[in-house]
């Protein structure tokens, strides 16, 4: 036998052996408990009690409000932002093929007038756009005019999704950037009502990336295929995030939140240059805390430097999921799981975050910024 067909031949057998083996497994299955032995502290409830910039509420009906701030209580959480304040559905821009939209402000005025029937002050609503039929004439107008009427209606915010930029187009067909002129009215009217624009804008760069073994994305892309964003469908990302930024420079008397930590969580030297360039842009950590529990040194001397300008954001409604934020956050607890693989397959260590800089980031820089929550749910100091 030829040496290079032996070896051939040897090679088959031994994965063939090992496929007939219980010790083959996937990516996914493996998982082996930690043996290292260290302190834990397991937080169940906040240190202070907390403003959760973001998050999202599809039911506003009076009892699913109840049943959500019985869940507060026990994390310790004192105000909600529901993003979502006209909730979703779906538009059929062509036969077969959907974009996100939002409902109308009836929607949101009776999410609203629930929230504050028997739940006063615990929950604060910012509002959406409706982007259907954008470039027609007369829509920019009618924007605005609903902009205005839902602040006077009880909403503190405005909410932008992740479509704008991404996958939004107009009434001709053309993809709408995030800086898009035609929308300069709605950010300049936002600073002229003294609200915020919380601002989701991209997805993590590696969506763009190819899904191979250098791929950090990898297994979310797997497991979520719809994520992977083909650099021949979609604008590069680079292009997404520099529009973004383009309008905080462009509409300097608007605050804008920059959701995610902008997608810059894994190079927090670069988002806090962008910061000192944007004082009119500040920051939540929802969904990104897995970025920070894997550098806990350079997290910490980043919150502490940066203190002024960052929320406490979350985004979905898992109330047990908490934990994990409260831990990296008040702890320094070391190499402990995150509550979800596909984002974080490495183990977060905690920060340890000083008492000041855990009460601004909990909610004296929300208080700061987002009109219309009470300061009586929380410390004097």
């Amino acid at each position: 036998m030829k040496p290079t067909l032996y070896i051939a031949t040897l090679l088959m057998f031994v994965q063939l052996s090992f496929a007939q083996s219980d010790s083959i497994m996937n990516f996914e299955e493996y998982n082996p408990p930690s043996s290292l032995v260290v302190e834990e502290h397991i937080i169940t409830s906040a240190k202070y009690p907390f403003i959760d910039a973001h998050n999202h509420q599809w039911d506003m009906s009076k009892a699913k409000l109840d049943d959500v701030s019985k869940d507060m209580d026990k994390l310790n959480m004192a105000v909600m932002v529901n993003l979502s304040g006209r909730g979703f559905r779906r538009i059929e821009t062509e036969p077969g093929k959907f974009e996100f939209g939002v409902n109308g402000s009836e929607y949101l005025k009776r999410g609203i007038e629930n929230a504050n029937e028997s739940n006063t002050g615990r929950f604060i609503i910012f509002t959406n756009i409706d982007f259907e039929g954008f470039g027609e004439e007369g829509w920019i107008d009618r924007a605005l005019s609903e902009l205005e009427n839902d602040v006077n209606n009880g909403a503190n915010g405005l909410k932008i999704y992740k479509n704008l930029g991404l996958t939004l187009k107009d009434n001709n067909g053309d993809r709408v950037p995030v800086n898009d002129a035609r929308l300069d009215p709605i950010w300049e009217k936002c600073g002229e009502l003294g609200i915020p624009v919380l601002i989701h804008s991209g997805e993590p760069f590696q969506f763009w990336l190819p899904k191979d073994k250098n791929n950090e994305r990898w297994l979310e892309l797997k497991q979520k295929p719809n994520r992977y964003r083909d650099p021949e469908i979609f604008p590069p990302w680079e292009q997404i995030m520099e529009e973004q930024h383009n309008i905080f420079r462009k509409h300097k008397n608007t605050i804008f939140i920059n959701a995610h930590l902008g997608w810059l969580g894994n190079d927090l030297e670069k988002l806090g240059k962008l910061m000192d360039e944007l004082p009119n842009m500040y920051t939540e950590i929802g969904a990104v805390l897995a970025e920070l529990g894997r550098q806990p040194w350079m997290a910490k001397k980043w919150f502490i430097k940066n203190q002024d300008r960052v929320l406490f954001g979350k985004d979905s409604w898992h109330p047990e999921e908490y934990y994990v934020y409260f831990r990296v956050l008040e702890t320094e607890d070391e190499y402990f799981d995150y509550y979800r693989k596909r984002h974080a397959f490495w183990k977060m260590y905690g920060l340890g975050l000083p008492d000041e800089v855990l009460k601004k980031l909990y909610y004296k820089n929300a208080l700061k910024i987002i009109p219309g929550i009470d300061s009586s749910l929380f410390p004097e100091d």
